[in-house]
């Protein structure tokens, strides 16, 4: 097992990395009072709830809540469900929930958590690889709404995240293509030594050999903690964690949260971060050819979805998290592993590459 500390001071934590984790009794370690809700989706409770439970030990009460599986569920009304659930079990101000799943039922859990009677406990327990390497770690939480992704929303820190690479074994493939996107956007961002790792190894990733999963876990999760250590509300450097996500929620908005998962919209908007980066002349057209060599080797989309267009696209940027006083900001390569957060780029050339892309 590896453990990694998130520093953040009275409200540090840890991550936990490992085979089998989730029958040991890690979680039982973090509940610090008597009751506990895990929250879960139909996919992941048959095979995984029951070892969770089991793993709590002997705490008084443990329920459960089972939420249908999706990002179309990731809503208003499903977190009510959350809400019902602890209100029906007398869950008190020391409760603790615990997130059973992916992404989108780690956001909302920590949602919850953030809201009930004002901020309680949560652990993070990550099912896939995206929310392994990426949401489960740094305390975003948040719902969508039909106009935005991920709008309604709040930073409130897990109290420790358990990573059981076992869980993987299940993944579906277009899962664990998913999750590399964001494994490779480490590289890019800030980790160029990581980003040839990935290259000389990506065939090992997808073939799921165990040892370079765990590496990948790793080195990612690491990169994820130290920037959240330097900048835990988002209001500097961790935006450089949404390369490629400006592009990918637009894509993820127009397509109703239906048709892509995140990390294919993420990857389709990382190689149009690129190619706007290669425009702009800050990286060479070989910069490009090697990010969509490595993120078709991913088994990833290179181009947003047919149909979709520049106008769909501009106006859903509009709406980003990353809008400041009216002016877009983009998250764009300065090289392979430096990214810089910026709004001094020509409208006019993002318009092209908009128009340019969703012609392709």
């Amino acid at each position: 097992m590896h453990t990694l500390d998130v520093a953040l001071g009275a409200r540090s934590y840890p991550i936990y990395i490992g085979q089998g984790l989730l029958g040991q009794d890690l979680l039982r370690r973090h509940v610090r009072a008597s009751q506990a809700l895990i929250v879960t989706n139909e996919t992941i409770a048959p095979l995984y709830l029951d070892k969770a439970k089991a793993s709590l030990g002997d705490l008084a009460q443990v329920d459960t809540l089972v939420l249908p599986d999706g990002e179309q569920y990731k809503t208003l009304a499903t977190l009510e469900k959350i809400f019902d659930a602890l209100l029906a079990n007398r869950h008190s101000r020391t409760t603790t929930l615990i997130a059973l799943g992916g992404g989108v039922v780690g956001d909302m859990v920590g949602f919850a958590a953030a809201s009930y009677q004002r901020g309680v406990d949560f652990l993070q327990v990550p099912t896939t690889l995206l929310a392994q390497v990426d949401s489960s770690v740094g305390g975003k939480t948040a719902v969508n709404h039909p106009r935005g992704k991920n709008m309604i929303g709040a930073f409130h820190q897990p109290r420790a995240v358990l990573i059981d690479t076992t869980v993987l074994d299940t993944l579906p493939p277009r899962e664990l293509s998913a999750g590399l996107a964001e494994v490779i956007k480490y590289g890019l961002i800030r980790d160029a030594d990581f980003y040839r790792w990935l290259e000389v190894n990506m065939a090992g990733l997808m073939q799921r050999e165990p040892a370079l999963l765990a590496e990948a876990i790793l080195r990612s999760c690491r990169n994820k903690a130290e920037v959240v250590a330097e900048d835990e509300t988002e209001q500097g450097n961790r935006a450089l964690l949404n390369l490629g996500h400006t592009f990918g929620h637009a894509i993820e908005t127009a397509t109703g949260y239906r048709d892509w998962l995140h990390g294919e919209a993420v990857g389709a908007g990382t190689m149009m971060a690129a190619q706007l980066s290669a425009d702009l002349g800050w990286i060479s057209q070989a910069d490009v050819a090697r990010i969509g060599a490595l993120t078709r080797a991913a088994g990833l989309p290179v181009a947003p979805p047919p149909g979709m267009t520049a106008e769909q696209f501009r106006s859903l940027m509009a709406l980003d998290k990353k809008v400041m006083d009216g002016r877009l900001r983009l998250v764009l390569l300065k090289a392979i592993g430096e990214a810089v957060v910026t709004d001094q780029f020509d409208m006019q050339v993002l318009t092209r590459l908009l128009e340019k892309m969703c012609q392709h």
